[in-house]
């Protein structure tokens, strides 16, 4: 069995009929039929019973006019052009083209404006996808903004951290992202050789985790604790951190929850408060 042939239809001897030559072209039939009427494109053929069809040199014709009337020109400009012997067409379809190339680059310059002022105008991070990856590095995925502005877009924390974000360049977060790969770089050295929760030293490491944090929004102990859960518990966070070194993360949730217990913060009851 043959497969079917799904190439454009061209026109039978006696032509297409106004319905099929419409379903041809992507027209409605009533246009075909006013464009009958002003004579731009007329069915130039008849059938064996005499009903009027598009011929091959008709459907051309209306492609032709389909061109003209996409890059803005007025039918009646188009009959002109089209019945003109004077006119060279291919000469007036390179001008056009040129015309066109120029529209698109402009369009093309306003849309980056708009983007631009989307982005200038969403709380949050102000840099581009590009600049993120550029900063954060070639882990950062640009959509975690976005996740969590749905997770915690409601909170007064992601106001406090939207208007913070607001008010910082590409220089503020380069800073920002130097500051948390040497934090990440000290937890992980001091996982590595044995650092104990609730010793000095890991409960130093916690406080610098709590300031790196209200960077971004105001941190309690007891919202450290929460964010140490959600290390945890995300396997985002858990797979960031244990890539680093495997243990990191509870090892992380555990220092944060016996720094907030010498705060007077009990962990296992602390909420986000």
């Amino acid at each position: 069995m043959r497969s079917e042939d799904h190439r454009p239809q061209e026109p039978p001897a006696d032509g297409l009929t106004v319905g099929r030559t419409a379903a041809l072209v992507g027209v409605s039939v009533k246009t075909l039929h006013h464009w009958d009427t002003i004579g731009l494109v007329r069915p130039g053929g008849r059938t064996r019973a005499g009903y009027r069809v598009y011929g091959e040199d008709d459907v051309a014709r209306l492609h032709r006019v389909l061109v003209y009337r996409e890059i803005g020109i007025p039918l009646a400009a188009i009959g002109r052009l089209l019945d003109d012997p004077e006119v060279d067409a291919r000469e007036h379809l390179r001008r056009q083209r040129g015309q066109l190339v120029d529209r698109i680059s402009r369009l093309e310059r306003m849309v980056g404006s708009v983007d631009r002022m989307l982005l200038e105008s969403k709380p949050g991070i102000r840099l581009t996808p590009e600049e993120q990856v550029e900063i954060f590095g070639a882990d950062w995925q640009p959509a975690w903004a976005e996740e969590a502005e749905e997770r915690w877009g409601g909170t007064d924390q992601w106001a406090q951290y939207a208007e913070r974000a607001a008010a910082m360049n590409a220089d503020g977060w380069r800073e920002v992202a130097a500051a948390t790969e040497a934090l990440t770089a000290d937890l992980a050295a001091a996982y590595r050789s044995g650092v104990a929760p609730g010793s000095d030293r890991a409960n130093a490491l916690a406080e610098r985790h709590r300031a790196q944090i209200s960077t971004y929004f105001d941190c309690t102990y007891a919202m450290q604790v929460c964010i140490g859960r959600t290390y945890v518990t995300d396997p985002g966070y858990a797979a960031y951190h244990d890539a680093i070194a495997p243990g990191l993360t509870s090892w992380l949730c555990a220092v944060i929850a016996a720094n907030a217990r010498a705060h007077g913060v009990d962990p296992e009851s602390a909420g986000w408060e």
